[in-house]
């Protein structure tokens, strides 16, 4: 009996969108791995862990910006202004 492949594709997009997800997960839990580790090894590998992550995201964001894929704008300098004088001390 032969199956029936009926199974979609991703195309390169939506693998690179599974990748940055994916990354920003790893991030954040090794962010609070890093945090919560109560010898110095651990703490050390831990960090070097997110470090080499946050690299990782990186690429995949400029990777995907590059072909288009994830777009950004600037914000207007009012919004910013704005914001930045809500969290600075007056």
């Amino acid at each position: 009996m032969q199956g029936n492949n009926t199974a979609t594709q991703m195309t390169d997009k939506e693998y690179m969108q599974d990748l940055l997800l994916t990354s920003k997960t790893l991030t954040g839990l090794y962010h609070y791995a890093t945090q919560e580790s109560c010898t110095e090894p651990l703490h050390s590998q831990f960090k070097q862990n997110l470090n080499e992550t946050l690299d990782v995201q990186s690429n995949i964001f400029t990777t995907m910006q590059q072909n288009g894929w994830y777009q950004t704008s600037q914000a207007p300098v009012q919004q910013v202004s704005q914001v930045k004088s809500k969290f600075t001390a007056s």
